[in-house]
């Protein structure tokens, strides 16, 4: 039966209790992420409690912290290490302090008490001997940060130049303290014992790493601050074996976290994505549930998969190829086309994210199929053509919901998308022009970008929608025009284009035939095209007839993938 003890201690008596011992934090935990607002928050709080309650003798409760004691005897955290850390570095600050003041009785008492909180002392003279024999050892910093929080720690100076967490949230400490110490001398060491004496943590001490991560998963299964992926991270690595395959493991988590992160989205993200996978696999067609009540069910079974963090490896390295371009270090089957970017760069300006599900199935169907982009673009151009149209005639999320679950289903298995959809025309023709001011407005312009047979480069994935007739107008500078006509005709299709940023800077307010020479200079075939109008006037007739030869544009593509 697994034991755990939970007991209540100062921070004086929980660091001080450290002698010969260390907390070590495990290398598949988070790195240090605290940053000044927090400790400003931190350090606001304990002040006021200092001249409020603790005069009443109340104590300051700082939360929970789960560890488990290491073949080593160190106490390992499986959380609270943030507030650990922390609170090595305001005990430090407070000692360098007084390492600063004139010694007296009160600041060598006030020395003697923070001293074992934070180094090893001599058991006979009770003084430091080693400030290198430090009480905290960090395993996921790297070794330049992990050098640095050592540092500041022996010798309680740090560079002020260093911008990594352990300098900046130490020199805001030791500013906090410096300024207390300046406007309240007295009450300066009263500070200093508050938070020795009456800032209290309840340590719940396990016995193992497996009861250690199951009471951490527990509490943060009860709303606990912390992101899903740090979850799932924490049961991956407890059901490997070994500490060779553990090392392994933190060592491909910390390698997607940087995939992530230079791929712009998030580790949650990865594993959302992937839990479509799996939906699609299991034929699992009902209502989505949370992310981790879904990676929870069964005792967090999907995660205990040889293949798990591969295929979520995949998926992430795959979304980064899409959207900055960088490339897997290993050798890749799969290639990503300017033709499949183009419908990818459209799907991004969609309402929701529901295409993303879709499209991972279909990547970890295909990814070592030979003809990968060529079955990709295909496939880009049905699923578009589908939520676009579907958005068009009910722009909500509910309605293409149960599609796309089916489209996974329908992916994994038979390698083609599964939806319902009435295509009428007419019907569409009209509902277009509700659309121009919508959620999909900015992704049907770049729709028909594309479509133009001259446009053979991507278009900036930053880009501005350009009035052709401008928002700003003078009725004395445009024939034919008058408030009611611009309010009206303004904001249509026909009046609009993608055009770069800095064109569109450039183009501003300006009479159409000024612009068009702003529009020459354009990488966009649409608005290329319109440089060459034969006219210098835009007015009401050339907006009707440009939105007409949009919406077939439209029509005429919709229609060849989906009928």
């Amino acid at each position: 039966m697994a034991e755990l003890h939970v007991s209540k201690k100062s921070i004086s008596k929980l660091f001080s209790e450290m002698q010969s011992k260390k907390f070590v934090i495990p290398d598949f935990q988070r790195p240090y992420k605290w940053n000044v607002e927090k400790c400003e928050t931190l350090w606001n709080d304990i002040e006021n409690f200092t001249v409020t309650d603790a005069k009443a003798g109340s104590d300051y409760f700082l939360g929970t912290i789960v560890s488990y004691i290491n073949s080593e005897k160190n106490q390992e955290i499986i959380d609270g290490q943030q507030r650990i850390t922390s609170f090595f570095l305001l005990l430090r600050a407070f000692y360098r302090k007084l390492e600063d003041m004139v010694e007296d009785e009160d600041v060598k008492g006030l020395k003697n008490q923070l001293a074992p909180c934070i180094w090893d002392i001599n058991p006979i003279s009770q003084i430091v001997s080693d400030k290198s024999l430090i009480h905290i050892e960090s395993l996921v910093a790297t070794e330049e940060d992990n050098g640095t929080f050592h540092e500041i720690l022996k010798t309680g100076n740090t560079n002020d130049l260093a911008s990594d967490n352990y300098s900046v949230n130490y020199r805001f400490f030791k500013s906090q303290c410096d300024e207390y110490a300046e406007l309240n001398p007295m009450q300066w060491k009263q500070l200093c014992i508050t938070i020795l004496q009456k800032c209290i943590i309840l340590p719940i001490e396990c016995d193992t790493p497996e009861t250690a991560l199951t009471i951490f998963s527990t509490l943060n299964d009860r709303g606990l601050p912390l992101a899903d992926s740090d979850i799932f991270k924490a049961q991956i690595y407890r059901n490997t074996e070994g500490e060779a395959k553990r090392k392994e493991f933190t060592n491909t988590w910390k390698e997607l976290t940087q995939i992530c992160r230079q791929g712009y989205v998030s580790i949650d993200d990865v594993f959302r994505y992937y839990s479509h996978v799996l939906r699609g696999r299991s034929n699992d067609k009902t209502k989505e549930v949370g992310l981790r009540k879904f990676y929870a069910e069964e005792n967090y079974k999907r995660l205990k998969t040889d293949y798990v963090i591969n295929e979520v490896m995949n998926l992430a390295n795959f979304w980064r190829y899409v959207n900055v371009e960088i490339l897997p270090d290993e050798d890749i089957n799969y290639n990503i086309s300017i033709e499949a970017r183009k419908y990818l760069h459209c799907l991004n300006h969609y309402p929701n994210e529901f295409w993303k599900y879709a499209v991972s199935v279909f990547f970890l169907k295909n990814m070592d199929s030979q003809s990968f982009d060529e079955d990709f673009v295909i496939m880009l151009k049905k699923l578009m053509s589908f939520l676009f149209v579907k958005f068009i005639e009910a722009p909500t999320v509910n309605a293409i919901k149960d599609d796309i679950y089916s489209s996974c289903i329908s992916l994994n298995n038979e390698n083609k998308l599964q939806y319902r959809l009435s295509f009428n025309e007419e019907s569409l023709m009209q509902q277009i022009d509700s659309h121009s001011s919508s959620r999909l407005s900015r992704a049907l312009l770049l729709l028909d970008a594309y479509l133009n047979k001259n446009q053979f480069a991507a278009i900036p994935y930053t880009f501005d929608i350009e009035h052709i007739f401008p928002k700003k107008w003078q009725d004395t500078n445009y024939n034919g025009w008058n408030y009611e006509d611009a309010m009206n005709y303004l904001d249509r299709f026909g009046n609009k284009i993608v055009l770069e940023k800095k064109l569109n800077i450039q183009a501003g307010n300006g009479y159409f035939g000024v612009k068009k020479q702003k529009y020459s200079d354009s990488k966009i075939a649409v608005v290329n095209d319109l440089s060459n109008y034969p006219k210098n006037d835009w007015l009401k007739a050339d907006i009707e007839i440009r939105e007409v030869t949009f919406k077939n544009n439209l029509l005429s593509f919709f229609k060849s993938e989906l009928i």
